[in-house]
């Protein structure tokens, strides 16, 4: 059997409420769950966050993004957008630039080199979810989903 979150935390008393315990729960396995992402990702030279913003911008080709959008669309809040956005620009990873009607507005659209990257990582990325997640049933991958979207409308 596996262990309990309590086990896995090697802690000896209970949790003071349920709501603790299902908190923890869910923060403890997208702690291990991103984990292994970010190991896939480390051997391509990139972090989950740099990933998740190459997603989106594939997802908004050809148009782009404004920054504020991009950083609205985050799995993860990101504060310092800018300075995530300099160190991928450098890298050939996306480019900027500012629109012509509203000099204020500065397009971020995904590179060739990004999307080349995000084709390799495809496949592996596919893999991985499903090794971490292959052993539920569709019904119950479909609960699963459903009770995480009730929790985080209510967050």
């Amino acid at each position: 059997m596996s262990p309990t979150l309590r086990e896995d935390l090697r802690q000896t008393k209970p949790f003071a409420t349920i709501y603790e315990e299902a908190h923890l729960n869910v923060a403890r396995t997208s702690a291990r769950l991103g984990d292994a992402v970010e190991d896939l990702l480390k051997d391509h030279g990139i972090t989950g966050t740099q990933y998740n913003v190459l997603r989106i911008l594939r997802g908004s080709e050809p148009d782009g993004l404004c920054r504020n959008a991009l950083r609205d669309r985050m799995i993860n809040r990101m504060p310092d957008m800018t300075r995530l956005l300099d160190r991928m620009e450098e890298a050939g990873l996306v480019t900027r630039s500012r629109e012509r009607e509203d000099r204020r507005m500065v397009l971020t659209r995904i590179t060739a080199r990004g999307l080349e990257l995000l084709d390799e990582l495809d496949a592996p990325i596919a893999a991985n979810h499903e090794a971490q997640l292959g052993h539920l049933s569709s019904e119950e991958l479909r609960s699963l989903i459903d009770l995480l979207t009730a929790v985080r409308n209510r967050a």
